[in-house]
């Protein structure tokens, strides 16, 4: 399953016929819209074929200047990450040997690609 946000933007004129036609489209939920003509809708599919076909169809109602999704989540790209992170060690090699004084790290933003070897060697 995915689910993406979607920012349309019409006419501050057309906005409240906009959020009709996107409540009555079939295609989307309605969250929120200003007196910008900004509206906030969210889009769900088995695919993102499937997800698209949705946005042309908002795309393609009356007075909508532009539909863009903004956020998207999806179950198979979750899953797959938690299955990187769950088989990945979450504590560089660095941080689990007592042959480095911690006081003596640096954080430049990754720990896990120090060569420990080199790092020992400028302690020394």
């Amino acid at each position: 399953m995915n689910i993406s946000s979607i920012i349309v933007q019409t006419a501050p004129k057309y906005v409240e016929e906009v959020v009709e036609s996107l409540k009555q489209s079939g295609v989307c939920d309605y969250h929120l819209h200003d007196e910008k003509g900004r509206v906030i809708i969210t889009i769900e599919g088995e695919s993102v074929s499937e997800e698209l076909t949705k946005l042309r169809i908002i795309q393609a109602l009356p007075h909508v200047v532009c539909a863009d999704m903004q956020m998207a989540y999806s179950e198979d790209e979750l899953s797959r990450n938690i299955t990187v992170l769950e088989n990945s060690d979450a504590v560089p090699a660095m941080l689990n040997t007592e042959i480095v004084d911690p006081s003596q790290i640096v954080y430049g933003g990754d720990l896990r690609k120090k060569d420990l070897e080199d790092f020992a060697k400028h302690l020394e």
